[in-house]
């Protein structure tokens, strides 16, 4: 069965109502990225971070998965599939997908100011006072800005599996995730899904670009790999 490796961006949890990363003017759902998405931010200001990721949580338990996150898990019947996601969401898992890794941490998840091993599952608020086994402060299980990337040398391993790589929803300008194509065995086919493609043609070979939203483009890539068949 061939395995088909998946990296997901921000466009592909758009049509479930969530806001992509950062927009055009450099702000994220209003605020500077730097201010809620970096060890700087945080020790500004705790509060001001542990209520922007309190509303972002509350945003995503009210939106469900969309349409290209179920045919991804529809493509599992026919092909061995690995999703790598930058995503902090969680609309892969409650569509169905069993593979996901998460680059850049998990919304509904905290960890230990002090002992990053330390994550529990959290639904609710995150307030100051709220802490770990060891009596110190939980923060966002959220990869920020300057900081590592722990699960990056086990997306790169993925990645050198693939049979086929797909990319979802991202411009492929973010790094390290942006780098985990060079990963790929030589000649892999990739299919380069988004509404408006930050490459070219010519960027790689074996590329395909279908230049649609997640949805449509997921759609057309499942008809392509049907005349392949």
């Amino acid at each position: 069965m061939k395995k088909i490796v998946i990296l997901t961006g921000a466009g592909m949890s758009a049509e479930s109502g969530l806001q992509t990363f950062r927009d055009a003017d450099g702000l994220w759902e209003g605020h500077d990225v730097m201010e809620v998405a970096s060890p700087e931010g945080w020790q500004n200001s705790k509060e001001l971070v542990l209520d922007f990721y309190n509303q972002r949580r509350k945003q995503l338990l009210q939106v469900k998965p969309n349409k290209a996150h179920k045919l991804l898990v529809d493509l599992e019947k026919n092909y061995t599939i690995e999703i790598i996601t930058q995503n902090v969401d969680d609309l892969h898992e409650r569509a169905g997908s069993k593979n996901v890794l998460h680059l850049h941490g998990e919304l509904l998840k905290v960890r230990s100011i002090v002992n990053s091993s330390l994550v529990y599952e959290w639904r609710k608020d995150l307030l100051i006072g709220d802490t770990c086994e060891n009596g110190n402060q939980l923060r966002p299980h959220i990869v920020w800005f300057g900081e590592a990337v722990p699960m990056l040398d086990k997306a790169i391993e993925i990645t050198k599996t693939a049979d086929v790589l797909v990319i979802i929803g991202t411009s492929m300008q973010v790094y390290p995730a942006a780098s985990l194509v060079h990963y790929i065995k030589p000649n892999t086919p990739i299919y380069f899904i988004d509404p408006k493609p930050s490459i070219e043609k010519n960027s790689y070979p074996n590329l395909t670009i279908i230049p649609e939203k997640a949805s449509i483009g997921v759609e057309k890539l499942i008809n392509i790999f049907k005349t392949l068949t």
